[in-house]
């Protein structure tokens, strides 16, 4: 199976100061995510804003409510641009997240470039077809969801 690479953007309207605080903060990652995804966070981070190196444990149940390990690191970041999370351990081949922030007219636009791979080939890429990318692209939906109830929306004609 290639790399597989997936796309989301989102504008909300507030200020880029205080999306960017919000989500450089990894506890926040509970908040945005579909409750059951995310089992625990492992490491402690309660006020820790995240920095280059930071690693985060998790135990995760993306299948069948199965618990596994997901370990991942923040690589890179750029203050109030970006910044990039990448699997170490866990459940992907590859795993590496790009969190894009910009300030624009009357708020943020936040854009998501996601590249994974599933392991196993066949196996990963039937797995892929049937459930991965769905249960990916709910992720994403959700998270959506939950950022416009906290921070609200655009009309849609200016969101993109």
């Amino acid at each position: 199976m290639r790399v597989k690479r997936k796309e989301w953007t989102q504008s909300v309207p507030k200020p880029l100061d205080e999306v960017w605080d919000f989500f450089s903060r990894p506890e926040n990652l509970m908040k945005i995510t579909p409750e059951g995804v995310f089992k625990s966070i492992q490491t402690d981070l309660e006020g820790v804003e995240m920095y280059e190196g930071m690693i985060i444990q998790y135990t995760i149940a993306p299948l069948f409510n199965i618990p596994m390990n997901w370990v991942t690191e923040i690589t890179h970041i750029k203050d109030k641009t970006y910044f990039i999370d990448e699997q170490r351990f866990g459940p992907y081949a590859f795993w590496h997240h790009q969190h894009h922030f910009e300030a624009i007219e009357g708020g943020t636009r936040m854009r998501d470039i996601l590249h994974y791979k599933v392991p196993i080939p066949v196996i990963g890429d039937l797995a892929d077809l049937i459930l991965v990318d769905q249960q990916v692209e709910q992720i994403f939906r959700y998270r959506d969801e939950v950022v416009a109830d906290l921070f609200g929306t655009f009309p849609e004609d200016t969101a993109k």
